[in-house]
């Protein structure tokens, strides 16, 4: 764009920098030889696998565990709230930041290790709620309202910390791939894999009930077996998102703003000569006017998408627990057997996710992003469906106290693994897709990052104020927020596969 100026100033500099750079096609280093190797994009990405396995642990766990302190299962999502509320103010603002951050360090890093260390403190202090309540004075009560009170304050710092951390995560994926679309999609490949790596570790240590023998100091006057494992775990949590974010941060370096932005890299990504390339978090909604209708889809089917993953994730292993397995929390012990084996089925669910993540590049290519995504959500909808079907068998086969039969336990073990084929996409495809539409709109990917973020958290938002109490009015289950996700993730699929286009590097390759 600023050619032409130069152009009329001083014809002859402008001719001298054309000769300068040399033909096109010419000696000198090719734009591949300044690719980010696949293996540093490897290392970077292993951050997701800490942070997963912090979120793992939170999914499984932390629904049934906030029901044994004493909060109603109507009110238990309630405690999740802060996630998406966090997330709508907290990954906008730090996207922006770090998009202008000036560290020598770089742009990302500063907040992805700050994330980190607030990722620490945060499950040291839910993994010690029970003891902290113990000593402010809850002894013997059946609702400890002390460790509640300490236990959403680490709760809600954990989703602070990990919204601080992956924004700049994904960010930098993006600024290392550039404008190449199938690297893009590769580097968001291997963010899901390593996700997947971590809920597969999570979800196997939140299942695993013995780990108060193998640290026994963790079990305490205040703190039962089920307190001590899940402490242990969240220990176990701590030196895996120490050693990926050393292994991350150290595979490659980073330029900060003010050494990219004379960079032809991040020129158009941070130029401040135009008004419409300064995209300020109070002016944030205003950037969605200057959105095209492909980012819009994009957002539209995300928020879609994730009304039907949110109940899921809410109510995934407290579903296995009341409806399966037919317990309640701090009742008989058919309520915690549900919950490890609900872990276990997470565990498999994100062994299937990661088996998707390596094909997904592939599959991409092959049928577009779009249509993939669109797939995955109507397979998303059928294994919500399922549930429900599940859900009536066993309520049909009325057995009180006992444990389910094992078909019954089969059938929903199976649907939790099925559904880590549309999870794996949800993990990769949108963030890819947005990366590689938002690179004329002069927002930076971090902030580009925090604007796809709020069309997750809004629907988050309404899940957590609304599912508790929907439950409760139709029975205290879970099948209506299931029946709700069944019918969103449907909607969501008929609108990608409709209203998402084919980019035309990928149109280029179906005609070739």
């Amino acid at each position: 764009m600023a050619v032409p100026e130069l152009e009329k100033r001083d014809p002859t500099l402008h001719k001298q920098q054309i000769q300068h750079r040399g033909p096109r096609h010419g000696p000198g280093p090719s734009p591949r030889s300044n690719r980010v190797k696949l293996r540093t994009l490897l290392r970077v990405s292993s951050v997701a696998c800490g942070i997963q396995f912090g979120w793992a642990l939170q999914l499984s766990l932390l629904t049934p565990y906030v029901q044994e302190l004493g909060i109603p299962h109507a009110w238990a999502s309630i405690i999740w709230l802060c996630g998406p509320l966090s997330g709508l103010l907290v990954q906008p603002l730090v996207g922006h930041v770090s998009d202008r951050c000036t560290s020598r360090f770089g742009r990302r890093r500063p907040f992805i290790i700050a994330g980190a260390a607030s990722i620490v403190v945060a499950v040291l202090i839910i993994g010690h709620s029970a003891d902290i309540g113990w000593i402010l004075g809850d002894h013997g009560q059946k609702k400890k309202t002390r460790a509640v009170v300490v236990f959403v304050i680490g709760f809600w710092l954990l989703d602070v910390a990990n919204n601080v951390t992956q924004g700049p995560c994904r960010a930098l994926l993006a600024d290392l791939t550039g404008k190449e679309h199938r690297r893009t999609r590769v580097a968001n490949a291997y963010f899901s894999l390593f996700m997947a790596v971590g809920n597969v570790l999570g979800f196997a240590t939140g299942s695993f009930s013995m780990w108060y023998k193998i640290f026994p100091f963790t079990r305490t006057s205040a703190c039962d077996i089920n307190c001590a494992n899940l402490k242990a775990a969240f220990m176990i949590d701590i030196v895996f998102i120490l050693a990926t974010t050393y292994l991350s941060l150290s595979a490659s370096s980073e330029q900060s703003f003010s050494s990219s932005h004379s960079s032809h890299r991040f020129s158009e990504e941070m130029s401040e000569d135009s008004p419409e390339h300064e995209a300020f978090l109070w002016e944030l909604l205003g950037t969605f006017r200057s959105l095209p209708g492909s980012v819009w889809m994009i957002l539209l089917v995300t928020v879609l998408t994730w009304i039907g993953w949110f109940p899921f994730f809410l109510f995934d292993t407290d579903w296995m627990g009341r409806e399966i397995y037919g317990g309640k929390p701090n009742e008989g012990s058919n309520y915690g057997t549900g919950v490890r084996m609900g872990s276990l089925g997470l565990m498999l669910n994100s062994v299937i996710l990661g088996i998707t993540s390596v094909f997904m590049e592939k599959l991409c290519r092959k049928l577009g992003a779009g249509f993939i995504w669109g797939l995955s959500n109507i397979l998303m909808s059928l294994g919500f469906l399922a549930m429900l079907i599940i859900t009536a068998c066993k309520n049909n086969l009325t057995i009180d106290g006992h444990l389910p039969p094992d078909g019954v336990v089969a059938a929903a073990l199976i649907v939790f693994a099925f559904l880590g084929i549309p999870l794996a996409i949800t993990y990769s495809v949108p963030y890819a897709l947005v990366a590689t539409r938002v690179e004329g709109l002069g927002l930076g990917q971090g902030l580009s990052m925090g604007v796809l973020n709020l069309a997750i958290v809004i629907p988050q938002v309404i899940v957590s104020i609304g599912a508790g109490p929907w439950d409760q009015l139709f029975g205290g289950g879970n099948s209506p927020a299931f029946a709700v996700a069944s019918i969103s993730s449907f909607a969501g699929g008929i609108v990608a596969i409709i209203a998402i286009p084919r980019t035309r590097v990928e149109k280029s390759r179906i005609h070739h």
